[in-house]
């Protein structure tokens, strides 16, 4: 009986070593973000819902200045594994730290508009650089 226990776990450990193997880099790194934001306890952006007051933990993968009603605003899209949203500064046009590739948690309430997710002016947190 114990050796078929032994069996499946192996079994187990060799589909997870060939499921790894075949997978993407782009795949393990959302894994790996969808991981890491569940450590820190976040919400997974594709879960989370109009007016909700959320944290949620991601890379930024792409940081623009787009001007909103004559007013800048530094916009930045969030991933983290499971969806993306976008990340809105207003009156900013620039923020030392925020830039493509930084990881960071942002803290407040969703809100929707052309379709997608966006916090504007969230609380947020960088994370040190390396220590992903």
């Amino acid at each position: 009986m114990s050796g078929d226990i032994r069996n499946d776990r192996q079994q187990g450990r060799l589909r997870r070593m060939f499921s790894r193997l075949a997978a993407s880099s782009e795949d393990l790194q959302a894994e790996e973000l969808r991981q890491h934001a569940e450590e820190q306890g976040c919400t997974p952006i594709a879960s989370c819902q109009d007016r909700q007051e959320v944290s949620v933990s991601g890379t930024l993968r792409a940081v623009t200045l787009r001007p909103r009603a004559g007013v800048p605003a530094l916009e930045a899209e969030l991933f983290d594994g499971s969806d993306s949203l976008d990340v809105v500064w207003l009156g900013r046009r620039s923020i030392t730290g925020i830039e493509p590739g930084r990881r960071l948690v942002a803290h407040g309430r969703i809100s929707h508009q052309r379709g997608r997710r966006v916090l504007f002016n969230p609380r947020y947190e960088l994370r040190p650089v390396g220590s992903e």
